[in-house]
């Protein structure tokens, strides 16, 4: 038994302390009486939720629940944080991405509270190498950190950057941020590889002029991207770590050396314990990297946070603030160095100020008014956290192992290995995703038909050619798409007739699911008047088993001779006569939905 400290309070010095099989037994008990038979000891594990990866999250963590020491904030192994201080000096860099050259755009953030930029560049971008020199007019080069990411145009990309430096007469120990080198991560990207002669050049220039500056970036983003989980997104940046540590030392640097040229790229998202525990588990890893390099020393992982693009949805995109907010809440908490705040309406196009505006001062709110950055690592100590960490550490690391065996990141990349991995995984959401048990606000749950789109200037396709990119929403939003074509050709969406049968005690719950699951699809409820009045030809029955019993076979018999051409029922699938489809809690809502959308549109002589 645990024996705790006095701390002068004795107010249940007189009871005894309950155990943890105690409280199985009261939970077993409150689930028998929701009608699911457990045992004291089975009553945990009904309780746990399944994550990514073969993790646990479970309901309950005592000290018990033990994990490595995580040591001090900037010793190894770094779990709490790369540097002594964290980020309390200050906060973290808040650092924002463009991808036009707008000189204008780039002194508003910086003046409003950005403290480093991310220039994606390119001269088939709307960012060229040449618009460079213009964009930067006016910034303090030795103020605000300039990140690169120009692709298979590194070289030219970073030589530019280096002359405009010294044009200003930058110090060149003043220089700071990344010439954004990631050969592994272009390839990833785009299925292409370039010649590595000019990084290994790079970085030699990096470590003997520019301490401060580093010439290579190990973008996760790509794996993330195609469906990664955060297991495979660590495995994956490890591999193209470690990778970049052989060509470099083979180039004649020290391991501690081509260890201060790499910084370290990862999505954060809106799960925020996993975010947390992703960034500590990520420097842990790393951190053994350098052990066994032989410079444990050294290990201390850069770290850049993104917001998840694959998070982002389309539809009812003003939700997007509240998972930008989450993530960078977690990114901040799990010790990120940097942190950049996709705007809310970056999967719609080009953000304009306002979405801008929003991104930078999401930071600036954690930073300044939620005061997060005044304590180093403050998750540190929570048994789940710690738990998590080092049960992502170890999964993480686990499929390093796997890349490492089949040759390494390239060679892994080149034979479909990773490919294959992340599409098993992004598989097996996309299931959770269309049966809604990982529901997305706005789009499959709680969705608004009549929401005004939000519309943006286009940007240039990204780039293809290596893994795919996903996204959260992609199903439903095919289906909204396919709803917003109905809409065009007749005025109006598609309609489905919702049949209450009973007192509203009876129908409310399954009403109120049908309608949301319907719109999920672009499908518009109706609930008011009559079917024949409804305008649809589609019903839905919506009450509680007890009354189908004893009026559903009746009803549809009803519906069917007022002309209902197919006939849903809300509830698990029984043996009622004249009904087609059941919906239920847990069905395969894309499935239903597509093949509504299917008979709604032939009927139109619409192709699907």
């Amino acid at each position: 038994m645990t024996v705790l400290p006095d701390d002068g309070f004795s107010l249940a010095a007189e009871f005894p302390d309950a155990t943890h099989e105690q409280w199985q037994h009261l939970v077993a008990g409150v689930l028998r009486k929701s009608g699911k038979e457990v045992t004291a000891a089975e009553a945990e594990d009904a309780l746990s939720t399944a994550l990514e990866d073969g993790l646990r999250a479970r309901p309950l963590y005592t000290a018990h629940d033990a994990a490595p020491p995580a040591g001090l904030p900037g010793f190894a192994p770094f779990v709490r944080g790369g540097r002594a201080e964290g980020n309390t000096v200050g906060g973290w860099d808040v650092r924002q991405r463009h991808t036009v050259a707008d000189p204008g755009q780039i002194l508003t953030d910086l003046e409003n509270g950005v403290t480093s930029l991310w220039l994606t560049t390119g001269d088939d971008t709307l960012f060229p190498v040449s618009a460079l020199p213009a964009a930067l007019d006016g910034v303090l080069l030795d103020l605000a950190p300039v990140v690169l990411d120009a692709g298979a145009e590194v070289d030219t990309a970073a030589r530019a950057l280096l002359a405009l430096y010294e044009e200003k007469g930058v110090a060149p120990d003043a220089v700071r941020g990344n010439l954004g080198a990631d050969p592994l991560g272009h390839e990833a990207r785009t299925g292409e590889s370039y010649d590595t002669a000019p990084v290994r050049e790079l970085a030699r220039l990096c470590a003997e002029r520019h301490p401060g500056l580093r010439a290579l970036t190990v973008d996760a983003l790509p794996y993330h991207e195609a469906g990664a989980s955060a297991a495979q997104e660590l495995g994956c940046s490890l591999a193209t770590g470690v990778a970049y540590l052989r060509e470099l030392t083979d180039a004649g640097l020290s391991v501690e050396a081509a260890l201060a040229q790499l910084e370290f790229r990862y999505a954060a998202g809106a799960d925020q314990f996993l975010t947390i525990a992703t960034f500590r588990a990520a420097r842990r890893l790393w951190a053994r990297v350098a052990e066994v390099c032989g410079a444990p020393r050294s290990g201390a992982q850069l770290q850049h946070a993104v917001t998840s693009p694959v998070m982002m949805a389309r539809r009812d995109p003003w939700v997007n603030m509240l998972r930008t907010t989450i993530a960078t809440l977690a990114a901040g908490v799990g010790g990120a160095d940097s942190v950049t705040v996709l705007p809310f309406d970056h999967a719609l196009g080009l953000p304009d100020a306002f979405a801008r505006r929003i991104a930078r001062n999401t930071s600036g709110i954690l930073i300044e008014e939620s005061h997060l950055a005044r304590v180093i690592d403050p998750a540190g100590g929570s048994w789940y956290v710690e738990r998590l960490t080092d049960e992502l550490a170890h999964a993480g690391w686990e499929f390093f192992q796997e890349i490492e065996r089949a040759g390494g990141q390239a060679a892994a990349l080149r034979s479909g290995l990773i490919h294959d991995r992340l599409a098993g995984t992004w598989a097996a959401r996309s299931k959770r995703l269309a049966t809604r048990r990982e529901p997305v606000t706005g789009v499959s749950e709680f969705p608004h038909l009549a929401e005004k789109p939000v519309e943006r200037e286009p940007v240039p396709a990204p780039v293809s050619g290596g893994l795919p990119r996903v996204r959260r929403d992609e199903a439903f939003e095919e289906l909204r798409a396919r709803s917003d074509t109905y809409l065009a050709k007749t005025g109006a969406r598609p309609r489905v007739y919702l049949a209450a049968l009973g007192p509203a005690a009876a129908h409310t719950a399954r009403l109120t699911f049908a309608a949301n699951l319907f719109q999920a699809g672009g499908v518009e409820p109706v609930t008011e008047g009559g079917f024949a009045e409804s305008g649809a030809q589609d019903v839905c029955l919506c009450s509680s088993d007890a009354l189908y019993e004893e009026q559903a076979e009746a009803a549809v018999r009803e519906l069917r001779a007022a002309g209902a051409r197919h006939v849903f029922l809300a509830g698990r699938p029984h043996t009622y006569a004249g009904v087609d489809t059941y919906v239920y809690a847990g069905c395969d809502a894309v499935a239903v939905l597509t093949a509504t959308l299917d008979r709604m549109l032939d009927r139109l002589g619409v192709s699907s």
